[in-house]
């Protein structure tokens, strides 16, 4: 089939280079300029480049407009591919080839709809990840499902362990539900819009650590924005940390949330958790951390004194841990 393709980054690189391999002929691809943000330049292998390599037409476009349009409509494509494609693509140009478009996104939809499904589904903790290649329609990221392959998420797998395994679904799968497409096989299986979830783009302030979360929830975040992500982090005084690493830790740690509290290993335990003041949740061990100047330690050289709080912004710890407290206080009233 004659195919036109919308992608842009690694994702989008690995399924045009499916795509090259394929019996399929691109005749057309369309993909973003170079972006600033800091989600934009990690994963930046280039849609346009391999384009130009292969010497298939390219469109560089921020959003599709009437030349988009027009451009699709002349390719006379059988149909059209999107694949971490970062705006709205309008129906006169998903609908134009003959099958449509088929939309290859990196959650198990309906689940994280939308920006960043990975570290959002690792910070919530789910037991698996995968991708989703669907018809696209009028709803962002709803269109019926053709294949869904899944990977589970083993308990000490990062955010770039888990882009490695689904990176690797992203050329195979797109190929494969072309071939459904082409010959009418394999399901449609409509989304359920009750178990719909919509994420919007991560950014620094969805890194900053929030000492009453618990313990679990904070090692999730740490692995869902494990390097090359902006890692999560906290403030000691006025000393920014990253958190490289962290755990559960067995012994239950009470007082506020962020006191730091004791050590464990070569690490140090902070009181976290809504019932931290009750002596109800477990600790947090700090394994490793990397200071404002770039520099690596384990977090029982860095404190070389216990005591003290880690706070969500820096200033005052004894005022931030008092601003923590009514925040307990206050989450407690609520339930």
């Amino acid at each position: 089939m004659n195919v036109v393709l919308f992608a842009y980054q690694t994702w989008g690189h690995r399924v045009l280079q499916a795509l090259t391999e394929s019996r399929h002929e691109v005749v057309l691809v369309a993909t973003h300029p170079p972006g600033d943000d800091a989600y934009e330049t990690i994963w930046t292998d280039s849609v346009q480049r391999l384009a130009e390599q292969h010497g298939l037409p390219v469109l560089v476009k921020a959003l599709p407009d009437d030349e988009t349009a027009a451009r699709v409509r002349d390719a006379g494509a059988d149909v059209m591919v999107a694949c971490n494609w970062r705006t709205w693509i309008p129906p006169e140009i998903f609908a134009a080839p003959r099958l449509g478009t088929l939309n290859v996104h990196d959650s198990l939809l309906p689940a994280y709809a939308g920006f960043a499904p990975l570290n959002w589904a690792v910070i919530n903790g789910e037991p698996e990840v995968g991708i989703t290649a669907h018809v696209m329609d009028e709803r962002l990221d709803r269109g019926a499902i053709i294949l869904q392959p899944r990977v589970t998420v083993e308990p000490d797998d990062t955010i770039g362990d888990l882009f490695a395994k689904t990176l690797m679904l992203f050329g195979p799968t797109t190929v494969a539900a072309l071939d459904h497409m082409e010959h009418g096989t394999g399901e449609r299986r409509p989304q359920d819009p009750a178990q719909a979830t919509f994420f919007h783009k991560r950014a620094e302030e969805d890194s900053r650590i929030d000492w009453i979360w618990p313990a679990q929830d904070i090692a999730n975040l740490v692995r869902a924005q494990a390097d090359p992500y902006p890692n999560a982090f906290s403030f000691h005084g006025a000393a920014r940390l990253q958190i490289r690493s962290a755990s559960v830790s067995p012994t239950r740690a009470g007082g506020t949330p962020g006191r730091i509290f004791a050590r464990q290993g070569d690490g140090v335990i902070i009181v976290c958790g809504p019932d931290a003041r009750r002596g109800r949740n477990h600790g947090l061990v700090i394994e490793q951390l990397r200071t404002e100047d770039g520099e690596e330690l384990a977090a029982g050289d860095y404190f070389k004194r216990l005591g003290g709080y880690l706070t969500a912004h820096p200033g005052d710890p004894d005022r931030s841990a008092r601003a923590v407290g009514q925040r307990i206080v206050a989450a407690g009233a609520a339930r």
